[in-house]
């Protein structure tokens, strides 16, 4: 059974952020960035739980304007039109202050730097983290994610009624739509716990913040364009992993970023869509902790 987070909540900037953590604080510290619209619960207890007997300090959080983060009401959702021609008028904020804020939990829990996991947009904000911060970031892992290339990891079409359709109005409606998401862009290779999918996204309901904040998180993706030159002046060590049978961010993505990063490691899994289901874990939790050992022989004695 889930269980809800044990919720702490740190004064970032301006910002005050909802995280829980997982392990010893002696640990390697590691951030998880979870993406749009989506809360701190889609990284599993479980997962997290394995990440801290590997020897790391997790640190899992709700972005701004998602679950128990501090919400931007004051500004409204982009338009429809806005965001079909991609011309947002009054952007809230931009992926830029996203990563800013990760960096400012980071000095909130007295961490000088972390490895550092995003998956989809939060890869977007993990990289950004790596470009704009590279002390603070020692090693980067960026999950079923893109650049911000408009013609690399473009979404099938076939998935957009559905991800577009208005919020459900009720909690049963909410985990039904969860349950149909999944359906259209879950991992075919890999089996789906739907049980589990029904008791994170009810929990997710009672945590639920703005209905508008999936808007304008969506609008920071939007205004921060093609982030390309800037994955190019990532030093951090990479590794970019990515479902061959993504439907939402198509593999082109995670391609491209692998191109963008200097020594990049591209991990390219069978089977996998846009979702982390637990027959997956082992490559992904492999590839973290490999990755930061990298991390680890890149430091002068």
């Amino acid at each position: 059974m889930i269980q809800p987070p044990n919720e702490q909540f740190c004064q970032a900037g301006d910002v005050e952020l909802c995280y829980e953590t997982f392990g010893d604080s002696s640990g390697e510290p590691l951030l998880l960035i979870m993406g749009l619209g989506t809360q701190m619960l889609a990284w599993n207890t479980d997962f997290c739980g394995e990440l801290a007997d590997r020897g790391f300090y997790v640190i899992r959080f709700d972005n701004r304007d998602i679950g128990r983060s501090q919400q931007f009401d004051e500004t409204p959702p982009p338009s429809p039109i806005e965001l079909v021609t991609r011309r947002i008028k009054n952007p809230a904020y931009t992926l830029e202050d996203m990563a800013d804020d990760g960096v400012r939990l980071l000095d909130c829990l007295g961490v000088e730097s972390a490895h550092v996991t995003g998956a989809s947009m939060g890869g977007m904000i993990a990289q950004t983290m790596a470009s704009r911060h590279p002390s603070r970031v020692r090693s980067l892992v960026s999950i079923m994610s893109t650049t911000g290339n408009r013609w690399k990891g473009q979404p099938a079409l076939k998935t957009m009624p559905v991800l577009l359709s208005k919020p459900p109005a009720t909690k049963e409606a909410s985990i039904e739509r969860t349950l149909k998401v999944f359906a259209l862009i879950g991992s075919p290779g890999f089996e789906r716990d739907e049980e589990e999918l029904r008791e994170v996204s009810a929990l997710s309901y009672d945590r639920r913040g703005s209905a508008a904040g999936p808007g304008r998180q969506l609008a920071a993706v939007i205004v921060s364009g093609d982030r390309t030159p800037a994955l190019g002046k990532i030093s951090a060590p990479t590794l970019v992993i990515h479902g061959t049978a993504d439907k939402l961010v198509r593999p082109s993505g995670g391609k491209a970023t692998a191109q963008a990063i200097d020594g990049a490691k591209l991990m390219l899994v069978d089977g996998m869509g846009h979702d982390m289901p637990r027959g997956v874990w082992p490559k992904i939790i492999d590839g973290i902790a490999e990755t930061a050992a990298r991390a680890s022989q890149a430091v002068p004695a």
